[in-house]
C-alpha cells in the first residue's frame, strides 16, 4: 500500500502543471488566409513570376486529417519583348484532403501532405488580344481544371491561432500559357468550433 501511494505521489509530481492542448480534434473547423509566391520570388517589377492569395475553410476529421474548401487568385506574368510583361490571372475553386504526417508531443507543430482538385477560369492580358505595340496575342481566356500536391506545416501560437507555411505544386489543364506552377508562402489559420 505504501508503494502504491509513493507511485501515485511521484506521478502527480511529474505531471502537475502539464496540460496538453485539445487541437485537431474531429469536428473542429478553421478559416485560413494564405499569401504565396508563384514560380519564383515576386517583386513589383518581376517579369516571369507572380503571387497568389487564397481563403480556405477546413474541417478536421479523425487522426487530425483535414478536408479543405476554398478559392484562390493566382497572378503571374510572362516576359514580352525587352522589358514588357503580359499578365495571366487564374481564379479557382479548390477542394483538398490533407493527411496528417507528423506532430510534436505538445501539439504545437503539425505537418500535412495533401492533394487537391481545382477548377476555374484563366484570363490572359485581361482579355485584350492586341498588345501595346500592336501585336496580336493568340493565347486566350479559358476554363481550367487540374489539381495540386501540397506540403503544409502549422505552428500553433494558441489554441485558436496558427501560423502556416506551405509548398504547392499546381497543374492546370486547359491553359494556353502554362500547366505547372510552384507556389510557396505563409498563412494564418483561425480555429473555430
Amino acid at each position: 500500500m505504501r508503494k502504491a501511494i509513493m507511485i501515485i505521489a511521484a506521478m502527480l509530481a511529474l505531471f502537475t502543471g502539464q496540460a496538453m492542448a485539445q487541437r485537431c480534434l474531429p469536428g473542429i473547423s478553421a478559416v485560413e488566409i494564405k499569401a504565396d509566391m508563384a514560380d519564383g520570388f515576386y517583386t513589383g517589377n518581376s517579369r516571369d513570376c507572380g503571387y497568389s492569395l487564397g481563403v480556405f475553410y477546413s474541417v478536421y476529421k479523425g487522426s487530425a486529417n483535414i478536408w479543405s474548401f476554398g478559392g484562390e487568385y493566382l497572378q503571374t506574368y510572362k516576359p514580352y519583348g525587352a522589358k514588357g510583361r503580359i499578365p495571366v490571372a487564374q481564379f479557382t475553386g479548390e477542394v483538398g484532403y490533407n493527411l496528417h504526417l507528423l506532430s510534436d508531443y505538445s501539439q504545437t507543430f503539425h505537418l500535412y501532405g495533401g492533394v487537391l482538385a481545382l477548377g476555374g477560369y484563366e484570363t490572359v492580358n485581361w482579355g485584350k488580344s492586341v498588345l501595346s505595340d500592336g501585336s496580336t496575342l493568340h493565347d486566350g481566356d479559358n476554363f481550367i481544371y487540374g489539381g495540386a500536391l501540397t506540403l503544409e506545416a502549422d505552428f500553433y501560437l494558441s489554441d485558436k491561432i496558427a501560423l502556416t507555411t506551405n509548398i504547392k505544386e499546381r497543374f492546370t489543364f486547359g491553359s494556353d500559357v502554362q500547366i505547372f506552377h510552384t507556389q510557396y508562402g505563409v498563412g494564418v489559420k483561425f480555429i473555430i468550433e
